[in-house]
């Protein structure tokens, strides 16, 4: 019976333990990727990738950017509260050709290791 208590105990400190509290970031677009399609220059090419805070924690975006300077990134400024919703705005400056590229999210978001989440554009600019 001694042992079955303290497998008990020892089974709710591991749950408890790996159950992971604070801010959370789930993204709407599927696999984080917004897919342009074939578009043409003139488009102005801005999208959006919307999150929604799921933890019981504020959400902080510490920082959102591309190697490139051909995109342009605008993040929140203020905390997202549990279970309100943001967006990261993306705008690819427009050049011919394939679009794959990625941008750098970095959060206080406990889902994601290190709380850096990597968000991709593709598509074609015609």
């Amino acid at each position: 019976m001694k042992n079955v208590i303290k497998f008990i105990v020892i089974v709710l400190f591991s749950v408890t333990g790996y159950s992971q509290n604070g801010a959370k970031i789930e993204f709407s677009a599927e696999d984080n990727t917004i897919d342009y399609g074939k578009i043409s220059k003139s488009d102005n090419a801005v999208r959006s990738f919307e999150f929604t805070n799921t933890g019981d924690a504020p959400l902080t975006i510490i920082s959102a950017q591309s190697t490139l300077s051909s995109i342009v990134v605008t993040k929140p400024g203020a905390p997202i509260m549990p279970g309100k919703k943001g967006k990261i705005d993306v705008k690819y400056n427009m050049a011919a050709g394939p679009i794959r590229k990625t941008i750098t999210v970095e959060t206080n978001a406990v889902n994601y290791p290190d709380g850096r989440v990597a968000l991709k554009i593709k598509g074609e600019v015609l």
